[in-house]
């Protein structure tokens, strides 16, 4: 973002967001909790930090040429990120998503001018999975550029460039703990590089919804799902991917989704904050990790940080739709705050210290 505050193009405007400390959480766990504000850029979520950094590190390494058009496959966010990139710097878009994701998210990208291609869902192992599919259209020509965010780790430079070293500055170095989910990998893999540099004792945590491996990836090496399932879109990958290898996670964690709706519904009605289901799956594990590792970490009131990576508004017809939630048997007229601070109290053996060398795979 310019630092005078003017702009001449919408992608110059990604990045330098501001940090909310969260009134009522904050005040029940007796800690700050922040949220980084990423639905300010102008796609709406931290993707387009990551579509920013891919494009312009392509480019400066001449393998992006003017004229050439944009391939990716995505759950959503990061085709509305490329969409407003590739529209700002003059390529074109065509956009890979498997059927199923919100019509918010299919609207947007095409509404900012990228071609959408929808792809029956599939495991990853299918061939014709939207990541395949991606990589398939883009070999077929040579004026066609793949991003391929997962695997391109100027996906995580975005964040250990930008994202990590702002939410040092904008905790003046006191923050204590960074909680974030998963999804390629760069927001949590360049986070915590930048943070763990500059302080090996912030303790950091990766979130995992329910249905993914993570979790039990980081604990034996093995991708098995935990048990259930996630409506979260776009986070929970079962495999090792490059991003993510770049990341420094001390503690695993995963939630269920009818705790995600509970924070979500609780922030919406005490701070006027709507957040995206990703972005209330990361404060539902930013407060479970201030009420279990406590308020005070060596005498001083602990600074737990972590990304509102998107909005509600490309969520209301699953988050916030009580028809769909309770065709997932999630009842939120059955549920309160105090119900989950109490889950969170009695289960606090579900943060789990990360067992295995990820890293060296």
């Amino acid at each position: 973002m310019p630092l005078n505050g003017h702009a001449n193009k919408l992608s110059e405007i990604i990045g330098n967001t501001d940090l909310l400390t969260i009134p009522s959480l904050s005040r029940l766990a007796q800690c700050d909790i922040s949220v980084k504000c990423e639905f300010q850029n102008p796609g709406g979520t931290v993707k387009d930090r990551a579509a920013l950094q891919m494009v312009l590190s392509a480019m400066e390494s001449g393998v992006l040429k003017p004229g050439m058009t944009i391939v990716e496959g995505t759950a959503g966010n990061t085709g509305i990120g490329l969409a407003i990139v590739a529209k700002s710097l003059g390529f074109g878009l065509k956009v890979v998503m498997p059927k199923g994701q919100t019509k918010e998210k299919e609207q947007m990208i095409a509404l900012h001018g990228a071609e959408l291609i929808l792809v029956d869902a599939c495991p990853f192992s299918n061939p014709n999975h939207f990541y395949h599919t991606a990589k398939r259209i883009a070999d077929e020509n040579p004026n066609f550029w793949w991003a391929n965010q997962f695997e391109n780790t100027a996906n995580a430079d975005a964040h250990y460039l930008h994202t990590g070293p702002e939410i040092f500055h904008q905790t003046n170095g006191e923050v204590s703990i960074f909680v974030s989910a998963a999804g390629t990998g760069g927001t949590i893999g360049g986070v915590t590089k930048y943070l763990k540099e500059k302080n090996a004792d912030i303790n950091t945590i990766c979130v995992d919804p329910n249905g993914s491996g993570i979790y039990n990836f980081l604990q034996s090496g093995k991708y098995t799902a935990t048990e259930g399932g996630s409506f979260t879109e776009g986070i929970g990958i079962m495999r090792l991917v490059d991003n993510f290898r770049q990341a420094f996670v001390d503690h695993t964690l995963t939630l269920p989704d009818s705790d995600i709706v509970t924070i979500a519904n609780y922030v919406r009605e005490q701070d006027a904050l709507i957040l995206g289901s990703s972005s209330a799956l990361n404060v539902a594990a930013a407060f479970y990790a201030a009420i279990n590792l406590g308020p005070l970490k060596g005498g001083k009131k602990q600074h737990v940080v972590t990304l509102a990576c998107d909005l509600g508004e490309r969520s209301v017809s699953k988050l916030y739709n009580k028809a769909f939630l309770e065709s997932k048997e999630i009842f939120v007229e059955n549920d309160s705050i105090e119900k989950l601070i109490a889950r969170f109290t009695k289960k606090h053996d579900l943060l789990k210290r990360v067992t295995f060398d990820y890293k060296n795979l």
